[in-house]
């Protein structure tokens, strides 16, 4: 811990650099860290009743274990959430204003002090080396109520209906069930757990609507290489190789991050190395030929995790002709006929097989915004409520 009487500091732009050529610390550990060496302290002491939570979640590559290098330049460093409890909430400012008088200015070598949100880019703050004055920390203070409102639209989680979990952006649950709290007086994690994935229904639907997506074009990257067509063919290929690896994660248990990190997540799931060779064979292959064996070698293999995992009946099936053509299938759409089987008496019945908008690519901006789910629940119902 750097004291601020004995912070001897060179320019700005000198630090910065030999920052960015240092050992990368990964931001949860100098987070867990900082708020242990030093905020616990300054917050007992000076407040001493004080119930509270305080870790790491929600926003951020740190909280998911990605962050490297080029994430420090904007809202990373030392910070974390506290969380009280509603009776302790007048005395957020006062906390606020002790941690800026009482906290560093420097932990590990970098700046506890922050800029105010730019307005003009989403509230982004980014880190200021400064030697004198109050620090103004990346500490957010919340009620866990208000916090999980903010995140997902919703703090009442024994009460969550199918269609709210439709709703919810999979990159925001991801984010809360993730991270890490240093401290939980007031049982937050045990909270967070009831997120801990999609209820097994809601998981049933996506798996059908993921086998859909590949059955409607299963033909397709096939058809259109022999035509001449290698770019369509390419991002057909790249269509399919996305659903098996939403697919994958779905049977792992695992909810997918959003583009940014949803190759590097899938390559950290704990599943037969097999498919991603050959999702990544087919993905890169510039021999047609070669394109639909290792893209139909990845889909028979998804099958059997499918049967693996005994969520449905068994489903046979094997590498065939598509209708007696020159194109390799399994005819996909033997499980989801499987997996809708198992949604009968359930909301999802008679329900479109459209998945959610968290698995589209590029639509982040609108499916992490909870001021859209009640129009994203009327898709799915047709009702006019949500309209």
């Amino acid at each position: 811990m750097e004291h601020k009487g004995t912070v001897k500091m060179e320019t700005e732009r000198l630090i910065l650099r030999e920052l960015k050529e240092s050992k990368q610390i990964k931001g949860l550990e100098l987070c867990e860290s900082f708020f242990n060496d030093c905020a616990k302290a300054i917050l007992d002491e000076n407040f001493p009743e004080l119930r509270y939570s305080a870790g790491l979640i929600g926003y951020g590559s740190d909280v998911l274990g990605y962050d490297d290098a080029v994430s420090t330049d904007h809202m990373w460093g030392p910070r974390f959430y506290l969380f009280l409890t509603i009776e302790d909430m007048i005395k957020k400012n006062d906390i606020l204003s002790v941690l800026s008088e009482k906290l560093p200015y420097t932990y590990e070598g970098y700046s506890v002090n922050f800029t105010q949100p730019d307005p003009n880019d989403c509230g982004v703050q980014h880190p200021k080396l400064i030697s004198e004055g109050k620090v103004n920390p990346l500490i957010f203070i919340y009620t866990f109520e208000e916090y999980l409102t903010e995140q997902i639209g919703k703090s009442d989680l024994d009460h969550i209906s199918p269609l709210e979990w439709l709703a919810f952006s999979e990159h925001r649950l991801l984010s809360l069930v993730s991270g890490k709290f240093f401290v939980d007086q007031l049982n937050c994690a045990g909270t967070i757990s009831k997120l801990k994935y999609y209820p097994k229904e809601v998981k049933l639907y996506l798996i059908a609507s993921n086998w859909e997506c590949i059955a409607s074009e299963q033909a397709f990257m096939k058809r259109c290489g022999a035509c001449g067509d290698e770019i369509g063919s390419r991002i057909i290929c790249a269509r399919i190789a996305e659903r098996l690896m939403r697919l994958c994660f779905l049977y792992q248990n695992t909810y997918a991050p959003y583009s940014k990190w949803f190759g590097t997540a899938f390559g950290k799931l704990p599943i037969d190395e097999k498919i991603k060779r050959a999702i990544e064979g087919a993905l890169t292959a510039n021999c047609l030929t070669e394109r639909e064996d290792r893209l139909i070698e990845a889909q028979a293999l998804v099958a059997d995790m499918h049967n693996a995992g005994r969520i449905t009946d068994f489903v046979a099936y094997q590498i065939e002709s598509y209708f007696g053509r020159n194109i390799k299938v399994i005819f996909a759409d033997k499980f989801v006929e499987a997996t809708v089987k198992e949604l009968k008496g359930t909301v999802f019945e008679n329900m479109p097989l459209i998945g959610t908008f968290s698995q589209i690519g590029g639509f982040s901006g609108f499916a992490d915004e909870k001021e859209w789910y009640g129009r994203i629940m009327g898709l799915y119902c047709g009702d006019e409520r949500y309209s």
